[in-house]
């Protein structure tokens, strides 16, 4: 299998997160996880949209605001004429185009301008508010890059919107690998092949509806038209958090493979493993290191070149508690 994990992947973070004192009172707000865990594995392409529209560190807070129109628009919060929004779009606009090659993003939370969800949005005379907004940048990046990964630090305390999120980082970089490296449709091909584990349990209706897309590949004029289609879904699919339901489902396929190997305690063994798993007992590790067991033992291709049991370095321990 090729390894996705040797060269560090390109990731886009808000440029506060790594540390930088560019927030609104002169602060940052580091984030742990992404400088003193990620940075191993991540290369980051860091950016304040509000620097760099100009503002000074620090300045007057920005907020989003209704206008009379009902369009949002930013604007300062200290009631001091001036409507930035254009001057974000033109900023994002220009500085999106020359990220394209990004696997994901990480942006801050809360942020008019970053924030990714329940963004505060205030009405026209600056009195009520509602958590209903995304910042102006971030709006302009999942527009740009509807099929990249984009995390806001608060989520990415939930261990399963980690790891969900780190598994698409991981996946749309060896998507990317393949475009530039040896795109064709055999190797497509492999790479969905190499996916199917995964995909199901994050979504089996989803699967299907991506594999018959892959069995009419050669309806496609391009390959490369085909490559947009298809990285677009299989996005969209791991976009579903996989579940206990679903995982359960591939362990027991899994466990299919070593029917004519193991003797009837390890088969035993291994379904008792796979139900606890099930019934919230015991973690997805549990059985997933007995089958990686057996695997050693009982060498298969097929599950030998599986991205389930390696979807991203074993080393950041995500699946611990899942």
């Amino acid at each position: 299998m090729n390894n996705t994990f040797d060269k560090k992947i390109p990731v886009g973070i808000s440029a506060c997160l790594l540390g930088d004192s560019v927030r609104f009172d002169g602060g940052h707000k580091r984030f742990h996880f992404a400088v003193d865990e990620l940075s191993d594995y991540f290369e980051y392409q860091s950016a304040c949209p509000e620097m760099a529209i100009g503002l000074p560190a620090p300045r007057p807070a920005l907020r989003l605001v209704k206008s009379e129109e009902k369009n949002v628009i930013l604007k300062f919060s200290d009631g001091r004429e001036g409507d930035l929004t254009q001057k974000m779009v033109d900023f994002s606009t220009e500085y999106l185009s020359k990220t394209i090659n990004l696997s994901g993003y990480i942006v801050c939370k809360n942020s008019p301008s970053c924030g990714l969800e329940r963004v505060r949005v205030y009405d026209s005379v600056g009195n009520g508010n509602k958590k209903s907004g995304i910042g102006l940048f971030t709006e302009q990046l999942l527009k740009a890059m509807p099929w990249l990964p984009v995390e806001e630090d608060g989520r990415l305390s939930d261990p399963h919107i980690r790891e969900n999120f780190i598994i698409r980082v991981f996946a749309l970089h060896e998507l990317n690998e393949l475009k530039q490296k040896s795109l064709n449709r055999r190797s497509l091909m492999d790479f969905h092949a190499r996916y199917k584990l995964l995909l199901l349990a994050h979504s089996q209706p989803l699967y299907r509806e991506l594999g018959r897309l892959v069995a009419n590949n050669k309806e496609w004029n391009s390959i490369e038209s085909f490559f947009i289609e298809y990285r677009n879904k299989f996005m969209k699919l791991l976009q579903n958090q996989a579940t206990r339901r679903n995982h359960t489902n591939v362990l027991m396929h899994i466990q299919g493979y070593f029917k004519r190997y193991l003797t009837s305690n390890q088969r035993q063994a291994l379904s008792k493993l796979i139900l606890e798993y099930r019934q919230g007992i015991q973690p997805l590790l549990a059985p997933l290191t007995l089958i990686t067991h057996y695997l050693s033992e009982y060498p298969d291709n097929y599950l030998n070149n599986q991205r389930y049991f390696n979807p991203y370095p074993q080393s950041l321990r995500l699946r611990y508690g899942l």
